[in-house]
């Protein structure tokens, strides 16, 4: 016996009272295309020197909020605009919050690409005055820096955040928190100063290491290394503790094999965080490390160029070539971004393949 099957009939969504799945991605996408070509024959027509990205995404955020209110008081009910008009200045504020990064990044692009090439990732600045050189010498140095300064500050922190959360009772945990909450508002600059004082009397007045300079970004480090990792170790939850005790887990175990496993992810993203809080500070690199234009590998021997201090000195020292030096600067600037960035993601990387399987 055979059945057959009857084609359920094609229901219209504007006829229903009710706009289609996807309407306000296309509304948004539709007022942000507008706004944008509307900008662009702006430009074009000599009323604005340079595009305004900034300017262009606002008036899309307004045009999709004036959009989909009016589109959905004409196909569906007054009360359905108003739940479309509070959701969309919801997302429009978003999209606000985000112009300044838009812009940011919109900026460091179209000023970094002129010397984002092969020269820039292979040479250093010795000997060169005016056009060519590149950045190798403070790509190595920031690497090395932030790498020693990573290794240096994540088992302090890691370990201090364990004590306070598993150990850590009485009046020697109330004081690492109010040491660890003194350090997390110290100045860049006093942590460059106390790296440089402490090589200075060890090795004599005027000394800058790259070990310097890695020593006064740990500084930095390891109070958001202990915050955010004491806070994913207090989301824990202690029935997971008090289920590996009960089977007679001793308690160095059970933080080894059920606390950090639990909490991996947050702790990576909270390192991430550290790393890109502390990859761009440039004072107390430019006090501990000093900057130079050699390509230098060692960490305890002579200065050590980083980064953030190569975009400093190309844009205060400029010479007779100032678009030479202000394109490295902003080639560096867009270097130093893409960094963080690439950070971030190896760093979400980790945390999901560590990260325990739920099933769900």
């Amino acid at each position: 016996m055979t059945q057959t099957s009857v084609a359920a009939p094609t229901q219209n969504a504007f006829a229903s009272g009710q706009l289609p799945r996807g309407t306000t991605w296309m509304v948004l996408g539709a007022a942000l295309v507008l706004s944008f070509i509307a900008f662009w024959l702006l430009q074009q027509g000599g009323a604005t020197e340079d595009f305004n990205i900034v300017g262009a995404v606002f008036v899309g955020a307004v045009l999709y909020i004036i959009a989909i209110y009016v589109i959905s008081m004409l196909v569906e009910s007054r009360r359905k605009a108003k739940d479309r008009l509070v959701t969309a200045l919801v997302t429009g504020a978003f999209i606000v919050a985000l112009l300044p990064l838009i812009s940011l990044v919109f900026t460091v692009l179209t000023n970094g690409l002129a010397r984002f090439d092969i020269e820039f990732f292979t040479n250093s600045m010795r000997n060169v005055v005016g056009e060519g050189g590149g950045a190798v010498h403070a790509i190595v140095g920031t690497l090395l820096m932030t790498g020693t300064a990573t290794l240096i500050s994540v088992p302090i922190g890691l370990l201090t955040s364990i004590y306070l959360v598993e150990y850590g009772r009485g009046p020697l945990a109330r004081a690492i928190t109010f040491f660890v909450d003194v350090m997390t508002g110290i100045p860049s600059i006093v942590a460059g100063l106390f790296a440089y004082s402490i090589f200075a009397l060890i090795f004599g007045p005027g000394t800058r290491l790259g070990i310097a300079g890695a020593v006064a970004l740990s500084v930095l480090m390891i109070p958001v290394v202990v915050r955010s990792s004491e806070d994913m170790l207090r989301l824990v939850p202690n029935e997971l503790r008090e289920a590996a005790f009960a089977l007679g887990v001793p308690k160095w175990l059970t933080i080894l094999k059920v606390v950090l496993p639990t909490s991996i992810a947050g702790i990576t993203t909270g390192i991430m965080l550290a790393v890109a809080r502390v990859i761009g500070e440039t004072a107390p690199l430019l006090v501990a490390a000093g900057f130079t234009n050699n390509l230098n590998y060692n960490m305890f021997e002579g200065r050590m160029q980083s980064l953030p201090v190569m975009v400093y000195n190309q844009y205060v020292s400029q010479g007779t070539d100032a678009q030479a030096y202000l394109d490295r600067a902003w080639a560096g600037a867009l270097t130093l971004i893409l960094i963080v960035m690439i950070l971030n993601l190896g760093g979400r990387l980790i945390a999901k393949i560590f990260a325990p399987k739920t099933g769900r």
